[in-house]
This record gives C-alpha cells, sequence and structure tokens, in this order.
C-alpha cells in the first residue's frame, strides 16, 4: 500500500494504491472514488455491514486499483508511516485510513494510566504501513532532543511516538476539564522524538 496526496495542505485527498487483493479501511462516506473493479465492504469484525458501523473495507482486485479518501471538512493529509519499531498515540478524530497491517490498540497500558477508566482524546496505534491523518491545518512538527520538553493543548495534537514521555495536566486545576477533548488541559512532552501538531484548532474548524 502507498499513499499520495494532492491539494494540501487546505483540502487535501489521498490517493491509497493497492497491490492485488491489498485493502484498505477508512469511513465509508470518504470515499471520494476508486478505480474500476475495487471492492467495498464491511470490516471483519463488524456486525451488520458497512452502512451500519460507517466503516469500510476497500480491496483491490487481482490487478490493484486505488481509492481515493477525502475528509468531510477542509484541510490537510498526512501519511504517517509506522515501521513496527515504535507505536504512535494518534488524535482520536485524525485517522482517514489504515491498512490491516496497522492495529488499533484499545487497551494499551500508558494511555489508560493517562486518561484512567474514562475514553481520551487520543488513540494509539502499532504495526507496519501508512496510517493516513487527517487535519483541519497544515500539519506541522516539533523534533525535541532528548531531555527537551515542549507543552502543546491537545486541540493541536496530532500523533506522538512511544520515545516521547508525556503528562497531562490542567491549566487551571479549578476550571472546567474534559478528558475526552482536552478541554483546560496540556499535555507536556519530553524527547526524544516528533510531535505532530495541527496548525488549526480541531474543535473550532468543526464548530
Amino acid at each position: 500500500m502507498r499513499v499520495h496526496t494532492r491539494h494540501t495542505p487546505n483540502f487535501g485527498v489521498a490517493r491509497v494504491l493497492l497491490a492485488p487483493g491489498e485493502a484498505v479501511q477508512s469511513a465509508s462516506d470518504t470515499m471520494l472514488a476508486t478505480s474500476f473493479g475495487v471492492r467495498e465492504g464491511a470490516p471483519p469484525s463488524a456486525r451488520g455491514g458497512a452502512r451500519k458501523t460507517g466503516v469500510s473495507v476497500f480491496t483491490a482486485p487481482a490487478e490493484g486499483g486505488w481509492v481515493d479518501l477525502a475528509p468531510l471538512g477542509p484541510g490537510d493529509v498526512y501519511p504517517l508511516e509506522l515501521t513496527g519499531n515504535t507505536g504512535w498515540s494518534v488524535h482520536r478524530d485524525a485517522v482517514l485510513a489504515r491498512p490491516p497491517s496497522v492495529r488499533l490498540d484499545q487497551t494499551w497500558a500508558p494511555l489508560q494510566q493517562l486518561f484512567g477508566a474514562d475514553a481520551g482524546f487520543l488513540d494509539h496505534y502499532s504495526g507496519t504501513g501508512p496510517l493516513v491523518l487527517t487535519a483541519p491545518g497544515p500539519v506541522d512538527s516539533f523534533e525535541l532532543s532528548a531531555g527537551e520538553l515542549v507543552t502543546v493543548r491537545p486541540d493541536y495534537v496530532l500523533a506522538y511516538p512511544d520515545t516521547l514521555q508525556c503528562r497531562l495536566r490542567a491549566v487551571d486545576p479549578s476550571g472546567p476539564q474534559s478528558l475526552r477533548t482536552g478541554e483546560g488541559l496540556v499535555l507536556d512532552f519530553a524527547g526524544p522524538g516528533t510531535v505532530l501538531v495541527q496548525a488549526r484548532n480541531r474543535r473550532v474548524s468543526r464548530g
């Protein structure tokens, strides 16, 4: 699976190139177009079909094919290549597409420690292959050396690798806070590693 992007960073579209029989998973309503013969179906774990789950698996025919995927709103698309050496924590609303070789780790311990029993604003992914991300603004990054620190608001965090240390804290302990949206919170990161950020606030862009 290879990914080519166009119309970035304002109105990004991702073209996912599939080898014969290869598949990619994405939200059903993000499919703009496919080459002829690409099949759309439900994920293996879904019951009731793709229409009910809102997620589809696009599988290439014997001659291969492609799928064009477009986010529902304006912004950038960014293929994050997972090598298998480290996992990544990703904003819950940022994933546009992933191959079967990239896993969603729903019980990843460090995120459970970060958010407790609540569903937070981050998910964890591991495996190999391109994890296609979407952002409401251009994708930027902070390259942190060992021990270097940066503080980022959750609304702007796109993704970061397991090599980084991360701490979640309240801006004002007496003010409103939400683990689901990140309201009233900040993330402190310590290197080494790269923090990917989006140059527009996701909640404001959708609000």
